[in-house]
């Protein structure tokens, strides 16, 4: 086995996904568990949070996932059904479904259901990626309202800008939802982990905890311990290697990383096909031994290299922490000029996960 781990503190999900609710008193939470709970495990974090009001997801094979761990949770399937054939599984498995165009719409006023849905109108309040315009929820709000398909009828729309405090599309897609609520809907949801964090009048009865789960700020100028979230992934490797580099010599594929002065480098055994972005620049930092250390050279497949010219007790074994609770994931997606989601969901299945609580 390589010593590479990713190393999931179930408590950290509970801990944030507590946090969350206790920022919308009185709301339901949708733990969203996508993309294998953001690369965390779909199944560990879904068994832990047992107590949750319910689960989102992106797709019908997730659904079911969930469904099969959790039998009374309500499950909203975030992008709706790809095909009019997925909608029988959808009242088999008893999810609430998305509708986010008018050709998802008439398909389910077609469709002959073994039970009526949970149905929510995805309404397009100016992030401008899915949903209907609010003239079309307008139109359709009669006919689907007394359909034999719809059980509850309900509103969401999503943040383009929630993440940016202040900015001026957040004001703007708030009223134009508000501006629907004339219409008798059962339930409404708006808020994902940045919105329900920064703008209360966003909570609505159904709030959409996401990146905040797994202890990673929505912020570029507010980091996760400072929102009060734990980080649930520790993604640690060892040092594999340690050589000498003298003054001018190179490191790395491309030889774009040149000594300044004589140097010690680390090889440490993780790289790009584990996840790590092959993008992350000299400079990213990585922790060793109670400190930051600088990336020297590209990350390679399999590993990537450090500057320990400044901690000169590193020796060949010693633990390496490529993000976790020593060094958020934010920091290090920052340094290589993406986000945490990114980070956290690119975590590939060769690299084992160890769980605790």
């Amino acid at each position: 086995m390589r010593p590479l781990v990713a190393a999931i503190d179930l408590e950290a999900v509970c801990h944030n996904y507590a946090l969350a609710k206790r920022c919308a008193p009185g709301r339901q939470a949708f733990a969203v568990v996508k993309a294998n709970a953001y690369g965390h495990g779909v199944r560990e974090v879904v068994s832990v949070l047992q107590e949750a009001d319910g689960f989102a997801v992106a797709s019908l094979a997730e659904a079911a996932e969930v469904r099969a761990m959790h039998g009374e949770a309500r499950i909203l399937l975030l992008e709706g059904c790809f095909s009019v054939d997925e909608l029988p599984m959808v009242a088999h498995l008893g999810l609430d479904l998305v509708l986010q165009s008018s050709e998802q719409l008439e398909a389910l006023l077609a469709a002959e259901l073994s039970r009526p849905l949970n149905v929510w109108f995805k309404l397009d309040s100016g992030m401008h990626r899915l949903g209907l315009s609010p003239e079309a929820v307008r139109q359709y709000f009669p006919r689907l309202r007394s359909a034999p398909q719809v059980a509850e009828l309900n509103l969401m729309s999503h943040f383009a800008c929630a993440d940016e405090r202040g900015h001026s599309l957040n004001e703007l897609q708030l009223e134009c939802f508000l501006d629907l609520l004339d219409l008798d809907f059962d339930q409404r949801s708006l808020a994902n982990s940045a919105a329900l964090l920064m703008i209360p009048a966003a909570h609505m009865d159904w709030i959409r905890p996401g990146i905040m789960l797994y202890g990673a700020t929505p912020f570029a100028d507010l980091s996760a311990a400072e929102l009060g979230l734990k980080p649930a992934m520790t993604l640690s490797a060892q040092l594999i290697a340690v050589r000498d580099v003298a003054e001018g010599e190179s490191v790395g594929y491309s030889g774009g990383w040149i000594a300044e002065r004589p140097s010690r480098i680390g090889t440490v055994c993780c790289g790009y096909a584990d996840g790590y972005p092959r993008h992350a620049p000299a400079g990213t930092p990585v922790w060793i031994d109670g400190r930051r250390v600088p990336l020297a050279g590209r990350v390679s497949m399999d590993m990537l290299t450090v500057d320990l010219t400044d901690l000169p007790e590193a020796k060949v074994g010693d633990a390496v922490e490529l993000w976790g609770a020593n060094l958020p994931v934010d920091d290090v997606a920052q340094a290589a000029g993406t986000v945490g989601y990114e980070l956290l969901t690119k975590v590939t299945a060769r690299v084992p996960r160890r769980y605790h609580s």
